[in-house]
């Protein structure tokens, strides 16, 4: 059983077992964290899609990691001006693991 699920502003398809890395979760390394925002859910020929969310589904998980991803180099560059400006960025992340997928 697959199910589409929305956080963080993105959807992901996933299945029990998967590991996946999404944007910060506010959540403790080893806690269960409860996804409700599931969008499609099903397998085969019983697929479920919802308008928006498919209501009583829900994906649990575990917080596997929390860390912060590769540094990003941002440059801003006039030329002939004698203008340069350099930024960098790392964006934080939670990494789950899928334990369960509850169809509605």
């Amino acid at each position: 059983m697959y199910a589409v699920i929305e956080t963080g502003g993105k959807q992901y398809r996933v299945t029990e077992g998967q590991r996946i890395r999404v944007e910060k979760i506010d959540a403790e390394e080893g806690a269960s964290v409860e996804l409700d925002k599931v969008l499609m859910v099903g397998e085969g020929e019983q697929v479920q899609v919802g308008t928006p969310y498919v209501a009583g589904s829900k994906v649990t998980a575990t917080v596997r990691r929390q860390g912060r991803g590769p540094k990003i180099r941002i440059i801003k560059f006039r030329r002939r001006k004698h203008s340069r400006k350099t930024q960098g960025h790392r964006q934080p992340y939670t990494e789950l693991e899928i334990t369960g997928i509850q169809a509605g």
